[in-house]
């Protein structure tokens, strides 16, 4: 996700799956980079790409170079202009992903003139702004901006419309109410015989735990009839439901199969998935999260069982081309539904879904153990109401430590690791914290320090100390709504640990975090970018961040060592953590050259080693892409974090992937969802929704640690993100925007970057002390209590 500075053409989240695995990036240090003499006179430069001259502009602006500015915007109209308003006549809607770059030219002559308006806006020229913002809306309203780092692109007319609304004092500060379309219920006519189906009784499993798996039915109308209809190989008995043909009558089953993801007409959407033209593993996928959301999870379970006993192999490509294998997010869906929802009295076990050759997703092999999904009996039942606890295991002897300090982690004769400290088990239950004022941004060069910031002049800092919440949600303070504080809110949450950057625009205050420690007891990860966003190495933005450049490594080791000599003896160090999804690129080539990047991760571990042998050294990973090259090139690190976003079940396949690619404890250094779901919840549904989400994907984080028969036992924790909505994530610092830019794994569909808080700040009036509390802060104060 993103942090702490950032560039809007350069925006914070990074897309990795298109509906499964969204990894969120943080964002990029512009570094000042002097223009060519040429930058300011168009006429020298008539051929010069227009990218560069966007890239120059936003260099201009940052530095508040209108002169420049003004130049480059000419430049770019007296050498591009007629191209890209012949461009502009061609549409009448915004190009889809494949043929945007074709119309990148009138799409970057927007940019530049809405960057020339934006700095006029900022100079409180507000008249010449909206003269400039109205020209862009008019002549090209399907003008795009890609946002490299988030893999998205940004309307330009759409935030030109913003910015006028700004101006004019008519923006909205929260969103108008959603109006939820009602949901269709959906009635299955032939529901299927078995409540869970034993296909053994139905077929031959062949050459189980191997790249030759296969499932041969031969009573095939006895597990047609048991399964019911919809379900593989099931699709005749859809064809004779009255309701289908109803809807079909109705017309409510035209247009793509993909519109029907997020649609409320859930009995249309079952049929539209059942007839979809893609592979039958991708089919069941979405089958089973239709009848999830329609409150049908024994069948939901047993389209995704379906998926994995017939369709393990299937693979799909997503929209920015990244694998996605379905059987792998069926099996975590399994356990994600039994886990919520006991009242089912199931238990699955034995599965597992091994993809071989992961760096060549086109030449993968699957080794596949299909599992069993049964019902408990009337004893396990019994149990289980008493709070009986069948998962869990002996963990055995310590067999093997990482690290010789008082922090250090621990592996078992079962396998499962634990983190110790002081010897004793630690389990991280940690926080993304950086409570942002509204208004401010990194975009304007608004943006405090909130460890130094004071808003009311009380000698006291804010947010840590000052907040409040606000129980009756009138964004007023009433005689009965104390100031707490944030500290003393998450540690009424539960929180253990803080996830804290170490970078020169905001280090980290020695003496807040003694004071926080002493009196709350929190624990910090202290994390340094280690050249993401080219900070620390020296390197410009646009040259980015070499991780076999000799001077950038020198640069980087004495930026760690420097952060690591300052903290290494403070007694809240809980761990150090290296970089910030540096394995996807953005200012830096550790996408391009991965095992420089793990090997000098590797090198900078046992730096900070033999300096500081008592805490443990970690990385912050993109989810798992390139995991076989940090297992090989970087053993001196400690433990795999990564951040990960995969939907609401959890984390599926990381866990296992991570034991056997790695061989380290793992913990998770971002997960979460936005309390906002758009036209498809209301904000209360939407709360809800996140409050679900977040408890899938603790579950999963819990059941996958130590102690537990069911997962891989490597877990020891995770850090949600995050602690309080940041309202400037998606363009102005004084909206609290609900437009949505891409398709997330998340309850709407979407992402909304600026409603991932467990707690909301109100209209924003009362910031930076009002604290809104969501219906996920109750839902920790639950999973994380002693």
């Amino acid at each position: 996700m993103r942090n702490f500075t950032k560039v809007k053409q350069l925006g914070g989240l990074s897309v990795f799956f298109f509906s499964f695995c969204f990894i969120f990036l943080g964002t990029p240090l512009l570094r000042a980079q002097d223009p060519s003499s040429a930058a300011v006179s168009g006429a020298e430069s008539p051929s010069r790409d227009s990218s560069e001259i966007v890239r120059l502009s936003w260099k201009a602006s940052k530095e508040g170079d209108l002169k420049t500015l003004s130049a480059l915007g000419d430049e770019i109209v007296k050498t591009y202009g007629d191209r890209a308003n012949a461009l502009a006549s061609q549409l009448n809607n915004f190009p889809s992903r494949s043929k945007a770059g074709d119309y990148k030219i009138m799409s970057d002559v927007a940019t530049c003139l809405f960057i020339k308006a934006e700095a006029f806006m900022h100079q409180g020229k507000n008249d010449e702004a909206i003269a400039q913002f109205k020209n862009i809306i008019t002549q090209y309203p399907w003008a795009q901006c890609f946002d490299p780092s988030r893999g998205a692109y940004w309307s330009v007319a759409e935030k030109a419309q913003a910015s006028i609304d700004v101006i004019q004092g008519k923006a909205p500060q929260n969103p108008a109410p959603v109006k939820q379309a009602s949901k269709t219920i959906l009635v299955l006519k032939f529901p299927g015989k078995e409540e869970v189906v034993d296909w053994a009784k139905y077929g031959n499993f062949l050459n189980v735990g191997t790249k030759d798996y296969h499932y041969q039915i031969i009573d095939r109308d006895g597990l047609e009839a048991a399964l019911g209809e919809g379900i593989y190989p099931n699709i005749a008995d859809v064809y004779k439901d009255p309701c289908y043909k109803k809807a079909l009558r109705e017309g409510r089953l035209q247009g793509s199969h993909w519109d029907f993801v997020n649609t409320p007409d859930l009995q249309a959407a079952f049929y539209k998935w059942v007839m979809a033209p893609e592979a039958w593993g991708v089919k069941l996928y979405y089958i089973g999260q239709v009848l999830e959301k329609a409150g049908l999870y024994a069948q939901a379970i047993k389209a995704y069982d379906s998926l994995i006993v017939n369709f393990p192999s299937t693979i799909a490509w997503t929209y920015w081309q990244t694998p996605w294998y379905p059987a792998q997010a069926a099996l975590a869906k399994i356990h994600y539904l039994i886990r919520i929802h006991p009242q089912l009295h199931m238990e699955f076990v034995g599965a597992k879904i091994h993809i071989l050759n992961t760096d060549d997703p086109h030449n993968y092999v699957t080794s596949t153990k299909p599992g069993i999904v049964r019902k408990l009996s009337v004893l396990e039942i019994a149990k289980q109401k008493l709070n009986w606890q069948p998962l869990k295991m002996p963990l055995g002897k310590p067999v093997f430590y990482s690290g010789q300090g008082d922090v250090r982690f621990v592996k078992y004769e079962s396998g499962h690791w634990q983190l110790l400290v002081d010897n004793k088990p630690f389990f991280i239950k940690g926080m993304s914290y950086m409570p942002t004022k509204v208004g401010q941004s990194p975009d304007d060069g608004t943006m405090a320090d909130w460890m130094q910031e004071d808003d009311n002049h009380d000698g006291t800092i804010s947010a840590p100390y000052e907040a409040w919440v606000d129980k009756y949600g009138d964004n007023k303070r009433h005689a009965d709504e104390p100031v707490v504080g944030d500290l003393f809110l998450m540690k009424e949450m539960g929180v253990n640990t803080l996830r804290i950057y170490y970078q020169p625009a905001m280090k980290a205050d020695k003496a807040f975090l003694e004071k926080m420690y002493k009196g709350y007891g929190f624990k910090v990860a202290m994390s340094n970018f280690l050249g993401k966003y080219a900070i620390g190495s020296g390197a410009s933005w646009s040259e980015g961040t070499d991780y076999e450049n000799p001077v950038h490594q020198k640069n980087l080791m004495e930026y760690v060592r420097q952060m690591v000599m300052e903290f290494k003896d403070e007694p809240y160090i809980l761990m150090w953590i290296l970089g910030n999804e540096n394995n996807y690129g953005v200012a830096s080539n550790a996408d391009k050259k991965p095992v420089a990047y793990y090997k000098f991760v590797n090198e900078v571990a046992k730096m900070i080693k033999s300096i500081d042998p008592n805490h443990p050294v970690a990385i912050c990973n993109g989810d798992t892409l390139f995991l076989n090259k940090f297992g090989q090139y970087a053993p001196d690190v400690d433990a795999f974090g990564a951040n990960v976003y995969r939907g609401d079940y959890g984390f599926g396949s990381f866990w296992d992937e991570v034991a056997e690619l790695a061989g380290k404890p793992a913990f998770i250094s971002e997960y979460g969802a936005p309390a906002y779901g758009g036209a498809s919840m209301n904000y209360e549904q939407g709360q809800q929704a996140q409050s679900d989400y977040h408890k899938g994907n603790w579950l999963d984080i819990l059941y996958n640690s130590a102690g537990y028969k069911e997962g891989a036992g490597n877990s020891v924790g995770g850090m949600a993100f995050e602690w309080l909505d940041e309202w400037w994530k998606d363009y102005s610092p004084s909206i609290h925007d609900t437009k949505a830019d891409a398709v997330g794994p998340f309850p709407g569909g979407y992402y909304f970057e600026e409603w991932f808080g467990i707690f909301g700040q109100g209209d924003g009036s009362q910031s930076p002390f009002l604290r809104e509390p969501r219906k996920v802060y109750y839902t920790y104060k639950e999973l994380w209590k002693e």
